[in-house]
């Protein structure tokens, strides 16, 4: 498993993680796109939004492993700001490729590309 040196561990003064520390023995969690609805707590809202500037900053466009990023937070960004590149995609696979969608990314969260800091200033 990869493992992505300089990604925030978690959002500051949070549960929210955005890292798995080690390898699950029994397969990785799978991804599943989950879908987002408009009553969801801000909390979560300021938590997707810190995810995707995390991975603007490590990533940029380019495309990276999923690795040790935690399945739950890709998933609610998965199919949408996070794309697949893997034909076919294994979902349960650490290696598999993935890419942000940068358009759709910053017309969902816009404070995430604004610079000021949505995981740093979070705590």
């Amino acid at each position: 498993m990869i493992k992505h040196r300089g990604f925030p561990s978690r959002l500051p003064g949070t549960d929210y993680h955005f890292t798995i520390r080690r390898e699950n023995k029994k397969g990785a969690t799978p991804l599943v796109a989950r879908e987002r609805y408009a009553d969801r707590r801000p909390a979560d809202r300021r938590a997707d939004a810190a995810f995707v500037e995390a991975l603007w900053l490590c990533f940029g466009e380019e495309p990276f492993a999923r690795g040790n990023l935690d399945a739950g937070r890709l998933s609610w960004l998965l199919g949408r700001e996070v794309v697949t590149l893997d034909d076919p995609f294994d979902p349960e696979d650490y290696e598999a490729l993935l890419q942000l969608d940068v358009a759709r990314a910053r017309a969902s969260f816009p404070e995430a590309f604004d610079g000021s800091g949505v995981w740093e200033g979070s705590a």
